[in-house]
This record gives C-alpha cells, sequence and structure tokens, in this order.
C-alpha cells in the first residue's frame, strides 16, 4: 500500500465521529461570511470550531454562519472561547446545546491578558460539570502532561494543548513537552493555538499529534484561501512523515553513498 492511499485511508475518531481531515479550523476573525467560506472549504477540514459568545447562530435577522457554512457539511465544535471562568464556560455550552443541540463541544477557560494561558483550576471546575452533563469535551489546556492525564481520566474525549500563546503565531514552541503527553495520551491529542505557518503545522503532525486546530494563522493572512489550503497540505505532509519515520540524527556526516565498490 502506498503512502498515498495510506494517507486516504488514514482516518480519526473522536467521541464515536469519524474524520479523514486532521486539520480542524476556527471560523472567526474572517473579514466576513464569504471569506470564511472559501477558506474553510479550501482547508478540507471537516470540523469547524464556533464561538458562541460571538457568532451569531439564532438571530434570523442576522446573517448567519449556517448559511455559509452548512452543517449538514461539517461538524459543528461550539467552543467557551471569551470565556474566563468555569461558570461562563459551563453556562455558554448548555446554551449552545439548547439552541442547536450540540453535545460534542470544545471547553477552553482563559486566563487574564496578555498571556492568556489555560487558567487550569477553572478548566477541571468547568469540565467536571460538563462532563456530569452528559457533554462529550474536547478541552482546551496547558502543555502538561500531569494535567492532561488528569482531564483524561475525568472522561475528556479530546486534550488540546497549546503550542503557543492564543494568536501568537509563534507555532510549537514545547515539542519535548508534547511528545510526552502524546505518548501517554489514550484519547486523540491536537494542538490547539500558536499555529502561524505552515511549517508550524506540519511540525505539530510529525511529532504524533492526531490533528491540529487553527484560526488566527488562516484568518490573519494575506491571503486566507492559500493559506488555508497550505495549512490542508501541511498537514497531510505531516502526518505522512510521522507514519513513515524520520532518519535518526546524528552529530557526524555519512556519505550518502556507499564507499565500497569505487573506481580508482
Amino acid at each position: 500500500m502506498d503512502g498515498i492511499t495510506q494517507a486516504d485511508e488514514d482516518c480519526w475518531t473522536v467521541a464515536g465521529r469519524r474524520f479523514r481531515s486532521r486539520l480542524v479550523v476556527g471560523t472567526g476573525k474572517y473579514k466576513d461570511l464569504a471569506e470564511t467560506a472559501a477558506a474553510i472549504e479550501a482547508s478540507g477540514a471537516e470540523m469547524v470550531t464556533v464561538a458562541v459568545r460571538r457568532v451569531n447562530l439564532s438571530d434570523p435577522q442576522a446573517p448567519m454562519l449556517q448559511d455559509f457554512v452548512d452543517p449538514k457539511k461539517y461538524t459543528y465544535l461550539p467552543n467557551t472561547a471569551g470565556c474566563h471562568t468555569a461558570r461562563d464556560a459551563v453556562r455558554t455550552l448548555r446554551l449552545a446545546r439548547e439552541a442547536g443541540g450540540w453535545n460534542l463541544v470544545k471547553l477552553e477557560v482563559l486566563g487574564p491578558p496578555p498571556t492568556l494561558y489555560p487558567d487550569m483550576p477553572a478548566t477541571f471546575e468547568a469540565a467536571e460539570a460538563l462532563i456530569r452533563d452528559g457533554f462529550e469535551v474536547m478541552v482546551y489546556c496547558a502543555d502538561d502532561p500531569l494535567a492532561a492525564r488528569r482531564l483524561e481520566e475525568m472522561g475528556c474525549v479530546a486534550i488540546m494543548p497549546l503550542g503557543a500563546p492564543i494568536g501568537s503565531g509563534l507555532g510549537v514552541q514545547n515539542p519535548a513537552m508534547l511528545s510526552i503527553m502524546i505518548a501517554q495520551a489514550g484519547v486523540p491529542l491536537l494542538v490547539d493555538a500558536g499555529v502561524g505557518t505552515a511549517s508550524d503545522a506540519a511540525i505539530a503532525m510529525e511529532i504524533g499529534c492526531t490533528a491540529v486546530l487553527l484560526n488566527s494563522a488562516i484568518a490573519h493572512a494575506n491571503d486566507p484561501v492559500r493559506m488555508a489550503r497550505a495549512m490542508k497540505h501541511a498537514v497531510q505532509a505531516g502526518r505522512l512523515a510521522h507514519l513513515a519515520g524520520r532518519m535518526p540524527r546524528r552529530m557526524g556526516a555519512e556519505p550518502s553513498s556507499p564507499l565500497t565498490g569505487l573506481i580508482r
């Protein structure tokens, strides 16, 4: 079986839902909903995140995301972007379920600016309440193996550590710790936040992440549709490289051709 066929059949599953694309994209920060739709189409993503507090999901008099990004074609993943307390996060996702029936959700509870780093005590509190309510929780968290293990044991269906601070575009800053988290994870692990360009997405996939979630890297690009296409190919290339297994690193050189049988 060649690499292309492997890639076509190399799916991943979260909470019983199966996806071929390993790129998850956001729906915010674009200049308009038409650009949002075009970029998502170019990305090849099958799952899109929706900031419940910032996106119109219920007012038929205003432009609606559903008119541009068909919820029958894409899996909507409501998230708690903008929430800074466990209470706000839980309330936001309960409202989302009432509005759209969504049960698979993304939880994020952020600390204050300028870092907006995950507030882990509040994240644990909110995750516990949501899981008790029957939600299937994909959770944004610190790049902390102990926190990730606790969230998985609580019942979260996916762990989503940051690669770098939200919106920073700094790329994967702690690949060693992410590799430890990947090795111990029994659920999908997605890098979420910090990806700035295609090479960042490829690195995340090369070290073994299940998928990559990003928004600003596409929406803030000079050409969002073209960047979305680049991200699609970067995730695919990184996944293939991970499956292939890279050559060992070595301190010295090694000739690329054998030294025996030389013409003298």
